[in-house]
């Protein structure tokens, strides 16, 4: 029987290949300390039988890539989910004609998992990168993100969703440290800013924003390169957005820069039950 505690704390985390922050033992200090109700992954990299994990209070489902290594995502959660339902819908696919690039098909990378709980959805999305030449732009701006918003309101339709996860944008230059240099670079193009407006626009509130309007230098990666991590020279690519009929449940989002074991930081919000 699934039953939603008075007061959840739901994580979301772009682990980066999560056999290599178990190893490091960032894992596990991470959810002995955080004990997140809920915990969304990304980056999995693995097959839950290449997975050594023991983590008993937890329901668990992985939706990994066919792709040995890469991609991937999963659902930790103390209070086991109604369903889940893996990736687009068929009718999702066909209508944005999502299908393969010459990197291959995104709906056999596992970057989507919708859980379905008492009173809402929760979604985990690694969305697809579109490339440092930026071959995957199309995919995302013309198929992708226009596919994954009508998925989500989809959903919406029969409860309140709220979906996490590494959308690959920056949405303004506040959510990233050196905006200039990348205006039209990817993660910061003028296409990508728009599809994750339009989420907004569907009566999505990106919930950290939300809550603090005006503060500087939150991210949640940092690229390898340069010490950026040390200088917080980083870019906020990780959210937490809620439909706006249970926005107002949200409180405290957090993106959790001390949690160390990944190019990506944990980002977090609670919500009234």
């Amino acid at each position: 029987m699934s039953r939603i505690l008075s007061s959840m704390k739901l994580y979301s985390w772009n682990v980066n290949g999560i056999r290599a922050v178990i190893n490091k033992g960032s894992f596990q200090k991470f959810v002995d300390g955080h004990d997140p109700d809920v915990l969304c992954l990304q980056e999995t990299k693995a097959a839950r039988d290449q997975v050594e994990i023991d983590l008993p209070q937890y329901h668990e489902h992985f939706f990994s890539a066919v792709k040995k290594g890469y991609s991937g995502t999963a659902i930790f959660s103390k209070v086991k989910a109604l369903q889940y339902k893996d990736g687009f819908p068929a009718d999702i696919i066909e209508k944005f004609n999502v299908i393969g690039d010459t990197y291959g098909n995104p709906n056999d990378e596992g970057r989507v998992i919708a859980a379905e709980f008492d009173k809402f959805w929760v979604v985990t999305v690694y969305t697809p990168n579109s490339k440092g030449d930026l071959s995957r732009l199309n995919l995302r701006y013309e198929h992708w993100d226009k596919a994954f918003l009508a998925y989500m309101k989809q959903l919406e339709q029969t409860k309140p969703v709220l979906f996490c996860g590494d959308l690959n944008v920056a949405h303004q230059e506040i959510d990233l440290a050196n905006p200039k240099p990348n205006v039209g670079k990817h993660g910061f193009t003028n296409e990508e800013r728009e599809r994750f407006s339009d989420f907004l626009t569907a009566g999505f509130v990106d919930t950290f924003r939300s809550a603090n309007p005006d503060k500087t230098g939150a991210y949640s990666w940092w690229t390898h390169w340069a010490n950026a991590r040390a200088r917080n020279i980083g870019w906020r690519i990780d959210y937490w957005l809620a439909s706006g009929k249970i926005a107002d449940k949200i409180k405290n989002p957090q993106i959790h820069t001390d949690i160390m074991g990944s190019d990506h930081c944990p980002v977090s919000i609670e919500i009234d039950g």
